[in-house]
């Protein structure tokens, strides 16, 4: 029998990818949208006839619990939350509210509503922050540097608390930075590949950038979410780290980006103070040992591969911004002639 799956943010990159696996496993997918959002459907879009989205917010309970009954699922992907660590010091009580307290609030109606079902928290490195030990473990302590890593700790530990007080299947996995074309354009990783893409073709000039020497474990969002299902297939819950196990710098991404269409970097990247976070997180790196060893999971993609993988995406969602632009621009040199 076909299972089904709820996933709260489906139209993020880590939905959309997760959808798409669930769906070739013979899943019925359901996706949480807010009943007073006009969600970006951009992810989607090719699989949105095969999923069906229901109405739920993560700060309003009650219509969780509607969504858990209506879709009544075997699995719950919990993707959805402020999710940009730059804005979470922009809006932290958002952030507490939506990345920490949501979660309580979507375990509350699988509680309430369907127990039976297993759910998957999304935590992140973002945790460790000031890490205490390299590489960061499952049980490395966390020491959160933002508002955004704090919400998280949050719904990391009360999911742990929920698993343990109710005897409920719910896990958390602990993901690295994991990124693809479909990451969103305020993420560093979009930033630099969409710039590079719009200085290849001379649409801009130059790239504007803060910290260089920020190490990150990054890899690609599709390997991740198959960590994520293999999570939920276990006898027994636990909390997982997701990562490459690699360390990279921030100029290293730069010099990959630039060297992939052929121009130097240098001549092109501007460092400007206003990118620098107020506490920063200087060295990610994860020990993803367990995950290998219990999972059974492994990585695909490298980290240069994801580089020139984004980088030829946007290349190519430039040319075509590029032409509807110049089309519609003579397009309304045209109306003017006739109205003249």
């Amino acid at each position: 029998m076909a299972k089904n799956a709820l996933i709260t943010g489906i139209t993020g990159q880590d939905g959309s990818y997760l959808a798409e696996l669930l769906l070739e496993k013979g899943y019925k997918v359901f996706g949480l949208r807010r009943r007073t959002s006009t969600p970006m459907m951009e992810n989607i879009e090719h699989i949105k006839h095969e999923i069906e989205l229901v109405e739920g917010d993560l700060q309003d309970q009650g219509s969780l619990i509607e969504a858990v009954k209506k879709s009544k699922p075997d699995e719950v992907y919990n993707l959805a939350a402020q999710s940009f660590v730059g804005t979470s010091w922009a809006q932290p009580v958002l952030t507490g509210q939506t990345t920490a307290i949501g979660v309580t609030n979507m375990l509350e109606a699988i509680r309430t509503a369907r127990p039976e079902s297993r759910f998957y928290q999304a935590s992140s490195s973002e945790m460790f922050g000031k890490v205490v030990e390299t590489p960061q473990r499952e049980s490395t302590p966390f020491y959160p540097r933002s508002p955004y890593g704090v919400a998280k700790v949050y719904g990391h530990w009360i999911t742990v608390n929920y698993r343990e007080s109710y005897d409920m299947y719910a896990c958390s996995g602990i993901l690295f930075n994991h990124e693809s074309p479909r990451r969103g354009i305020e993420f560093v990783t979009r930033k630099v590949t969409d710039a590079v893409a719009k200085i290849k073709l001379g649409l801009q000039h130059e790239l504007r950038m803060g910290n260089l020497d920020a190490k990150r474990d990054w890899g690609f969002a599709g390997d991740y979410v198959k960590a994520m299902w293999l999570m939920l297939q276990q006898d027994q819950p636990d909390d997982y780290v997701i990562s490459t196990g690699e360390t990279h710098t921030v100029q290293e991404l730069v010099e990959i980006a630039f060297r992939h269409v052929g121009l130097n970097w240098e001549d092109h990247v501007v460092i400007d103070p206003r990118f620098v976070r107020p506490a920063e997180v200087d060295l990610l790196l994860g020990d993803n040992s367990k995950a290998r060893k219990k999972l059974g999971w492994n990585l695909e993609v490298d980290f240069e591969e994801l580089v020139k993988m984004m980088v030829d995406s946007d290349l190519q969602k430039a040319m075509v911004n590029s032409k509807l632009e110049k089309a519609v621009a003579i397009s309304s040199l045209q109306n003017t002639k006739l109205e003249a």
